[in-house]
């Protein structure tokens, strides 16, 4: 039992570091933390749109999120690192992050949906789903589900390669919900089948009788060599 309770702490100590992350470098376009503990210490990456609002003048703001995350979180020795990210639409949280300030702005859910879908075929997903829930039309909460593409829900793809994010928004009706999941266009899956492309039946005799005239050539040479 003691063991359970260790990965369950783990868990939650890194679901509460994201939350932080995701208000306080809302404005550098968070998409993501991911945290590994090593022999020195504790390696925190963080995936951000614009790096350099995370390390701030002279790497001030970096040093204060080390300071936080040592006396807040109790992470031991934590070396912050940034990476940019270099498609946004391929980013779950950023998706989700634009899909909730265009809810805040007032755009109908419906619309906000389907351009965040649309937007992320287009830069090469493989599948994609966005769940949007809440108070959207009437008094009752409901969800709406927009899906597109190929989304596996189960199996080792959708464990290994499967990103996904959750985004919280207060409105006057209350809190909306927002889920992404997207498919990257670099998973591998066991069932998928490539054709090989072979050449017509013509274009292989061509290349047959080309090599034989070129085999017959040589011979003649050699044995006019011979001769000699």
């Amino acid at each position: 039992m003691a063991v359970v309770k260790h990965f369950i702490s783990k868990s939650r100590k890194r679901a509460e570091i994201d939350e932080f992350m995701q208000k306080k470098l809302e404005k550098a376009g968070y998409g993501g933390v991911n945290i590994s503990e090593t022999p020195l210490g504790t390696h925190v990456v963080i995936y951000a749109m614009r790096p350099g609002l995370v390390i701030g003048r002279s790497g001030e703001t970096i040093r204060e999120l080390a300071k936080v995350l040592e006396e807040k979180f109790k992470v031991s020795n934590p070396q912050i690192s940034v990476s940019e990210i270099e498609v946004p639409e391929l980013n779950p949280y950023i998706v989700a992050t634009r899909i909730a300030s265009a809810l805040q702005r007032g755009v109908h859910f419906r619309r906000a949906g389907f351009w965040a879908l649309n937007q992320v075929m287009e830069a090469g997903a493989l599948g994609v789903e966005i769940i949007i829930s809440g108070k959207l039309r009437t008094e009752r909460a409901r969800y709406e589900k927009f899906r597109s593409g190929y989304l596996p829900k189960c199996g080792d793809p959708a464990l290994k390669y499967m990103r996904k994010a959750e985004v919280h928004v207060q409105l006057k009706p209350g809190i909306y919900g927002v889920k992404v999941r997207i498919m990257p266009p670099d998973a591998q899956f066991p069932d998928k089948i490539q054709i090989v492309e072979t050449p017509p039946a013509e274009e292989k005799l061509e290349e047959a009788v080309e090599k034989a005239l070129v085999e017959e050539a040589e011979e003649e040479s050699t044995e006019e060599e011979e001769a000699k």
